[in-house]
């Protein structure tokens, strides 16, 4: 049965996250002050005083933290594109009897344990499709820093709301009860998922709002409103899909999307339904991108998604509110 996630404790071992206020330490505090002393001395015409033990209290202040969440080197259009990430990954893959909730899967992991934790993402199928249809997403993910599991449902003819909650229930198998578990951080989760999977996406999100990002590709879901996601969205339609419209599909349900402005639509030209299941250098970029800027916190990556970049030989259309 779905256990749904309880919403993450607020971080405050960090002094700077771009998502949350900076708080005010002793040593800000101690630096304002000091400021404030020599402006007064300055104003007033005297001298300023030496303060050296002051001064030395404050320097380390004043060196900016990095995102603790931060994973790899800079990045590059190149390296969202590149077939693999700079890290090393493995493999392990998890029975059906194991996984209970869902159909077992398998699970692609960064191999060091030098880097802290990871978030975590679960792929989910389309309608009638196993997980080797959306395999080529574990290492291309997991070598960017991520743990992903790309699952297999418990029938492939499962809809969109029994694919949400298998979605949900692999999160909590890979945080839980997996053999990485310690290698993932539990607040920093996301879903993903191919048609069926990919209209799957929201309904977890709707059921989970401690979700980090969703990414539904091609999605599939005969409802089309979502007024109550609150969970960062990317929608990628396909512009010749004949099975899931994007008129009837994909552009509804970012319309849908009434009560987030953390959300983006990318249209692939000339894409079938279809397109998700091979390896496709704009849905991998965009998607990289995406995890890493909300999963991670990693303001890296906004270049990539806004301002929105606009048509191309292989965009036909790409939607933003840029509201992040």
């Amino acid at each position: 049965m779905f256990r749904r996630f309880p919403a993450p404790a607020i971080d405050t071992t960090h002094e700077e996250n771009p998502l949350r206020p900076t708080r005010l330490t002793r040593a800000s505090a101690t630096a304002i002050a000091v400021t404030s002393l020599l402006l007064g001395t300055a104003l007033s015409g005297s001298a300023a005083p030496s303060l050296p033990a002051v001064t030395a209290a404050v320097e380390p202040a004043a060196v900016v933290a990095a995102n603790p969440y931060e994973r790899g080197p800079a990045p590059t259009r190149a390296s969202i594109e590149a077939s693999r990430g700079s890290f090393v990954t493995a493999t392990t893959t998890v029975s059906r009897t194991a996984a209970r909730s869902f159909g077992g899967g398998t699970i692609y992991y960064p191999s060091t344990t030098t880097a802290g934790t990871f978030g975590a993402v679960a792929i989910s199928p389309g309608y009638t499709a196993s997980q080797s249809s959306i395999s080529w997403l574990g290492p291309r993910l997991a070598s960017q820093g991520f743990v992903v599991i790309t699952i297999d449902t418990l029938s492939r003819y499962d809809q969109p709301s029994e694919r949400g909650d298998q979605l949900n229930a692999a999160l909590t198998y890979l945080t839980q009860s997996s053999s990485v578990r310690d290698r993932i951080d539990p607040t920093r989760l996301a879903v993903m998922g191919h048609s069926m999977g990919g209209g799957g996406t929201l309904q977890a999100a709707k059921d989970n709002p401690a979700l980090q990002a969703t990414i539904g590709m091609t999605p599939y879901n005969l409802d089309k409103t979502w007024p109550e996601v609150t969970t960062p969205s990317l929608i990628i339609g396909a512009q010749n899909d004949s099975v899931a419209p994007v008129s009837r599909h994909a552009v509804p349900f970012y319309n849908g999307l009434t009560n987030l402005s953390q959300k983006a639509y990318v249209e692939l030209r000339g894409a079938s339904h279809y397109a998700p299941n091979t390896s496709n250098t704009t849905i991998a970029s965009t998607s990289i991108s995406w995890l890493k800027r909300f999963v991670d916190d990693d303001l890296r990556y906004s270049q990539f998604l806004c301002p929105a970049p606009g048509t191309s030989t292989a965009v036909s259309d790409y939607r933003t509110p840029c509201g992040y």
